[in-house]
């Protein structure tokens, strides 16, 4: 059972009202917890191993990692022995949080740095033995324990980069006032570490893929509706932010304790290959409260697409894979001859469509997938134009969401789409909707970005559709017939030559460079005509 917090509260500073009246307003735990990941970020900014946060947030995510995971350890021991059962830690004795960090005047200083840095060192029990990231990375599931792989996993991709063991030791105290064991304190954080991975996103600049505004990704989780019962993949799940969007949606379907099982441990999965993300993603689905994530922490891509069965498909699929990237040849080879291509966002489209389950789910529903695509996408021919016949002719593509200008703005000004298709049937008309830019706005920016309130016309129109100034409809048949270009532009909308299709754009660019050398021309003849 979660307790309620335990947060160290600090005591705020008084308003001269409060000490006319000899009140003092309590911290909330907001307040107490923001305070505190404050501090520790100060702390850090003091130590010349550490170079903005992008280094700051990898190392305060792996050590709160390992206070919750012991806070987690206790409370899951301390069941076991009131239900008589047998309790197995995923980590031993000496390298639990409460062995070696727990007491504020524990080991510090270079003490502190070889216990975690070397991989032999002198553990506080005196004894020589493997240091600390060396036994974390070195643990596996041979006692039948996954989150042992999960550890593994996790510290194979982290370093300490603190120079001073001094600071890590206060940035250590600092995290453990936090007791993960709180649901107050743990939506609390939730929150806070979310607003930390947008800082992150802002710091590394053209490194957006760590993030999907939030606005997003609420709104696909949304109109998906995953219902519990139905499984739910991210398979480029980044830092986690589709998964915990569904996570909280199931979360309030649940009813009973085995509703509560079902949505811990049969809902949601996901795939992250890159070291970083796959710690942020983990941290960040804890503190939502998924005890176990379920991310493979390998590439997505790396099956052969014709070896993707029943079993391995999926009800719900919400996603923003990475697109503008290149896969390398031995992930190409997965996938058919006529439709291998570098562009990893074509990969990913194929590997979606094959990943749906061709029955319907546990609750009656098709299986189904909302998809952030570029433009690209959409006008593509070739290896892009095969994939969409058989998108059109084997799924129900049955609403493309056009998105405005900036939503992913500064990190991509790639245009940028939202695909709804499922297994309900082939495709008989594709609904547009193009999302408009709020009255007076030409596109969004990090300080004015996209609100999920903008999508509320939207949402309303979703089950009850016809068409207007933002929405319309075009027959399949018409689709076909244009090499499957979806580039559709809206017919009460005005033209925006960004969205064109490249051939367009390359006759309006000839036809306007023929007009100016006629131009240049007859200036020069006039020219000519005056000497």
């Amino acid at each position: 059972m979660v307790r309620s917090p335990k947060v160290k509260k600090t005591k705020a500073k008084k308003t001269k009202a409060e000490k006319a009246n000899g009140a003092e307003k309590p911290m909330t735990t907001a307040q107490a917890l923001g305070g505190l990941l404050k501090t520790a970020r100060a702390i850090m900014r003091k130590d010349k191993g550490l170079n903005g946060d992008l280094d700051r947030l990898p190392l305060l995510t792996w050590i709160m990692f390992l206070k919750f995971l012991d806070d987690l350890e206790q409370q899951r021991e301390e069941e076991a022995k009131l239900g008589g059962k047998k309790f197995r830690a995923a980590i031993d004795a000496p390298y639990r949080w409460r062995d070696w960090a727990a007491d504020p005047k524990g080991i510090t200083g270079d003490e502190l740095l070889s216990f975690i840095n070397q991989d032999e060192t002198r553990l506080p029990t005196g004894k020589k033995g493997p240091g600390l990231f060396a036994y974390l990375r070195a643990l596996s599931s041979s006692n039948g324990d996954d989150r042992r792989d999960v550890i593994s996993t996790v510290f194979r991709g982290v370093d300490n980069r603190m120079k001073s063991g001094y600071l890590l030791r206060d940035v250590i105290n600092k995290v453990a006032d936090i007791h993960f064991t709180s649901s107050e304190e743990l939506h609390t954080l939730g929150a806070l570490y979310e607003s930390m991975l947008r800082e992150m996103r802002d710091a590394a600049g053209d490194s957006g893929e760590f993030y999907t505004p939030r606005p997003v990704v609420r709104f696909m989780v949304e109109v998906a509706d995953p219902r519990l019962g139905e499984t739910v993949l991210d398979p480029a799940s980044g830092t986690g932010g589709f998964l915990v969007e569904a996570f909280n949606h199931l979360s309030k379907q649940v009813k009973t304790v085995a509703d509560r099982k079902q949505l811990q441990t049969e809902s949601i999965f996901g795939y992250e290959p890159k070291s970083l993300p796959y710690l942020l993603g983990q941290m960040n689905l804890l503190l939502h409260g998924l005890d176990a994530p379920q991310i493979d922490p390998g590439n997505a891509l790396r099956f052969k697409l014709s070896e993707v069965g029943e079993k391995e498909r999926v009800d719900v699929i919400l996603t923003n894979p990475p697109f503008g990237g290149e896969e390398e040849k031995g992930i190409q080879g997965n996938f058919p001859e006529d439709r291998q291509t570098s562009e990893t966002a074509l990969l990913f489209l194929q590997l979606i469509m094959r990943k749906l389950h061709r029955r319907p789910s546990n609750v009656g529903r098709p299986a189904r997938a909302a998809v952030v695509v570029p433009n690209g996408t959409l006008f593509g021919d070739g290896v892009c134009a095969r994939i969409k016949e058989e998108l059109l002719k084997e799924f129900n593509l049955h609403t493309i969401v056009r998105l405005p200008n900036g939503v992913f703005s500064p990190y991509t000004i790639i245009p940028t789409n939202i695909l709804f298709f499922d297994r309900s049937g082939r495709t008989e008309d594709v609904w547009y909707y193009e999302l408009p830019l709020p009255e007076g706005r030409k596109n969004y920016t990090k300080t004015q970005p996209l609100q999920f309130d903008e999508f509320k016309n939207c949402i309303a129109w979703w089950t009850k559709r016809e068409e207007n100034d933002e929405a319309w409809k075009v027959p399949v048949q018409e689709l076909l017939g244009t090499n499957c270009n979806l580039d559709r532009k809206n017919p009460k909308g005005a033209v925006d030559l960004e969205h064109l299709p490249p051939q367009q754009l390359v006759d309006d660019v000839l036809e306007k460079e023929l007009r100016i050398a006629d131009l240049l021309r007859e200036i020069k003849g006039a020219l000519e005509d005056r000497a």
